[in-house]
Formats: C-alpha cells, sequence, structure tokens
C-alpha cells in the first residue's frame, strides 16, 4: 500500500514540477497560463504546488499547448533536458538550449560552424554541442553569436563577434537597424535591413558602399537576429587602416596591369 502510494506521489510531483518548469520557460504568469487553459488561477496554483492532479484532458491540454508529449509531461523531468523549442508563426523553430538554472545559453557561431548551422540551426541536438559564451548585465531573451567575415560592414572588423537578440515576427524589424540573415541563398550575412511590406522583400544594405544593396524575399528567409553588441579582438582603427591600404594596394595593381595591357597592345597597333 505504500509502494503504491509512493509511485502517485513521484507522479503528482513530476507533473506539478513539468508544469512550473514550462510556464517559466516560456514566461508566463500564472495568469496567463490559466486563462490559456480556461482554468481559474488558483487551479492552476494546486497544479504546480502538487496538491491536486490535472485530469486527462487538461493533461492533454497542457501537452499540446507547449508542443510536449503526455507522456513526458507525467514522467520525464523536463527541467532536466539542455534545450527546448520556441515557436513562432512568422519564422521557422527556433532551437535553444539552457544552462543547470534553465537560464538560456548565448552558442556561438563561428567561421568553422557557419555551414553546418545552414543544415542544423533548427536541430537542438547541433544547437547544444554549439560553443557557449557569457555576455555581462545582458538583459533577458534569447541571443546568439555570429563571427563576422569581410569587410562589408566596416567599421566592425573581420573576426569579430556580434551579439544578436531572436527577432519572433518580421513585423519587428526597424528600417535602417543591423541584423544577422540566415537564408539558404545567402547563407549568413550581417547587413542593414530595410523591410518592404508591398513587395515581401528585405532590402540588405552594407555599410561599405563598395558592396551594392541586393534584395530578399521573406519566403528565403530562415532565421533573423538583431545587433546587440560586438566583441573585437584588434584595434579597429589600425584593422580599417590595413584593409584600406589592401584595398587601395590592389586597385593600383589593377589600374597598372591595365595600363601595361594597354601600352603592350599600343605598341602592337604601331606600324613599322
Amino acid at each position: 500500500m505504500w509502494f503504491i502510494f509512493f509511485i502517485f506521489d513521484e507522479k503528482l510531483h513530476m507533473i506539478s514540477q513539468n508544469i512550473n518548469h514550462l510556464r517559466k520557460l516560456h514566461k508566463l504568469s500564472q495568469q496567463a497560463l490559466a486563462e490559456a487553459m480556461d482554468i481559474p488561477r488558483t487551479t492552476l496554483g494546486d497544479y504546480e504546488r502538487g496538491k491536486t492532479e490535472p485530469n486527462i484532458n487538461m493533461l492533454i491540454k497542457l501537452a499540446g499547448y507547449f508542443g510536449v508529449k503526455v507522456d513526458d509531461l507525467i514522467q520525464t523531468n523536463l527541467s532536466k533536458l539542455e534545450y527546448e523549442k520556441i515557436k513562432n508563426k512568422n519564422l521557422k523553430i527556433l532551437a535553444v538550449s539552457v544552462d543547470s538554472n534553465l537560464k538560456e545559453n548565448i552558442e556561438l557561431v563561428d567561421t568553422k560552424a557557419e555551414a553546418g548551422y545552414l543544415d542544423s540551426f533548427n536541430d537542438p541536438e547541433y544547437i547544444r554541442e554549439l560553443p557557449k559564451i557569457s555576455f555581462p548585465n545582458i538583459p533577458q531573451g534569447t541571443y546568439r553569436g555570429f563571427e563576422i567575415n569581410g569587410d562589408s560592414m566596416l567599421p566592425i572588423e573581420p573576426g569579430s563577434i556580434v551579439i544578436c537578440s531572436y527577432v519572433e515576427r518580421l513585423s519587428e524589424i526597424k528600417d535602417h537597424k543591423t541584423y544577422v540573415i540566415v537564408s539558404r541563398r545567402d547563407g549568413l550575412v550581417y547587413k542593414r535591413l530595410r523591410i518592404d511590406q508591398e513587395k515581401q522583400t528585405l532590402l540588405l544594405s552594407s555599410d561599405n558602399e563598395v558592396y551594392r544593396p541586393y534584395e530578399l524575399s521573406f519566403d528565403e528567409v530562415a532565421e533573423i537576429w538583431q545587433y546587440y553588441a560586438h566583441l573585437s579582438f584588434s584595434d579597429s582603427k589600425e584593422t580599417l587602416n590595413s584593409l584600406v591600404e589592401e584595398r587601395l594596394t590592389d586597385i593600383q595593381k589593377k589600374v597598372s596591369d591595365l595600363h601595361g595591357q594597354y601600352t603592350f597592345k599600343r605598341e602592337r597597333t604601331i606600324p613599322s
């Protein structure tokens, strides 16, 4: 008899713990979740305290709302999982990982991981394996770090890490702000955006005017991350000067090559 009671008590504890964990993970108040479940807030409070057990219909409703299996809600300690999925209506499913305190990690997508990220950005197992970085005093939210390549967004130099917050809806995009955009067509790029609702496109511009703006349709966008801060590992002025010198040298070389080709052709056409 005591053994049967122990099993029941453990199941009730697991349910209450999981409901509390899922509600906090999705940043919901008890009142908000109670309204979504169409029950009094006090009833939800009793579920989370383990005073009463939800009936099977309520378990199914809760599981469907949070996108988990009923069996997992009853038998699995969901707070021990290292990742969850956040769903939204406009973009793809976002996979994130959490630490032992249920705080979302900041995963780093460096140059070596970029190709794999394009294939596996919505795979929780892949996201869990990405290196993690920390950033002091960052507001609550979902963040990711991306290593920047190329000189299209100077003075942010190549090798910098841009810390970005997740954009859940395209309507949240602010014109002329900078974002990391993930798409199958262009891969992972860091650009300044302008949204065109009529054409259903984004205009991507570089701060380096050498690079021309181009458009990307809404349908091609997989993820968008808004710039929050960046980490630089070199003297930005020195790096900028070096990049400018390299570009000038390259231009001078091309001009010299063209001049040499023109002189050679001119010599060949002069009659003897």
